[in-house]
């Protein structure tokens, strides 16, 4: 039998408590659900003219395809440079030495506090100055997202490395190890597993904050979907928010599925005794004030 230690199995009157609790949430909600149709419908919102361009093959190869390869660019290339930025500062922060310790912490410590916005802002305007005149944009914000994710990264890695029991490193240094061949052949392996769902979050993370180039006018899927696509058909500024916002949760829900696939593969093809890594209460809040 397996009981709860959080609370206590409802009895029969609970158990009615809950289901009418149930009944009138849904109730409510479908309530809700229908004030906002009955507004939109009477705003026009559901006419089939302003949804006609949806329908449309020239939309989507003119606007909405040329702003999702825009986004996925930038989140691609993003995503592979903050991981080799975790990697590299994450296990700097557990260096031996502190000329590398040091300055790795302050590094990714500074990134990590300064809103993503403001730093895609910085990146953008400091450029043109360094280098001359030019669409700095796709580089601002794939550094900005690099900067920003790869700190996040690499305190996910620094906790990866150290969830995993010091016994395991104390037996590899006991057969004659060297500390290279420790973190490459026992820690590592034992910590990606471990960090993946950590891995997986901030990289969602990091696709939705592709959205943020719209404030520099970055080509992407926000931008050509949400504010060039309703200029040009006007009225289609709700539908064009449906549809690019569909799109965006198929990316997330596409990605956190082949993640949390490695996952189990990785958990099935290799043990470890290091549990999962979670994000940080305040990385969740950096994230989303980015």
């Amino acid at each position: 039998m397996n009981l709860s230690v959080l609370f206590d199995t409802p009895g029969p009157r609970g158990r009615m408590r809950n289901h009418l609790l149930t009944a009138v949430s849904v109730l409510v909600i479908g309530a809700i659900g229908y004030w906002v149709y009955q507004g939109f419908d009477a705003k026009g919102q559901f006419e089939g003219q302003i949804w006609k361009p949806f329908l449309e093959a020239n939309t989507w190869q003119t606007f909405i395809i040329p702003g999702l390869i825009g986004t996925l660019r930038a989140a691609g290339a993003a995503a592979v440079l903050a991981l080799v930025f975790g990697a590299v500062f994450g296990l700097a922060r557990l260096s031996d030495h502190a000329w590398i310790r040091i300055p790795a912490g302050i590094v990714v410590e500074v990134f990590r506090a300064i809103p993503l916005l403001l730093l895609i802002f910085f990146i953008f305007y400091l450029l043109p100055m360094l280098a001359g005149g030019g669409d700095y944009a796709f580089i601002a914000v794939v550094l900005g997202l690099t900067l920003y994710n790869g700190s996040v990264l690499a305190e996910v890695v620094r906790a990866g490395i150290n969830a995993v029991p010091k016994g395991q490193s104390e037996a590899a240094y006991a057969v004659g190890m060297r500390k290279n061949q420790v973190m490459r052949l026992v820690l590592l392996p034992q910590a990606v597993t471990a960090m993946m769902p950590a891995i997986v979050s901030q990289l969602v993370v990091l696709l939705k904050d592709t959205a943020l180039g719209y404030i520099i006018a970055y080509v992407d899927l926000l931008n050509t979907g949400f504010k060039i696509l309703p200029a040009v058909f006007f009225g289609s500024l709700i539908p064009a928010a449906i549809v690019i916002g569909v799109i965006y949760v198929g990316l997330n829900m596409a990605l956190s599925y082949l993640a949390n696939w490695l996952e189990r593969r990785s958990r099935r093809s290799r043990k470890t005794t290091a549990p999962p890594v979670v994000p940080s209460v305040a990385d969740g809040m950096g994230a989303a004030g980015g």
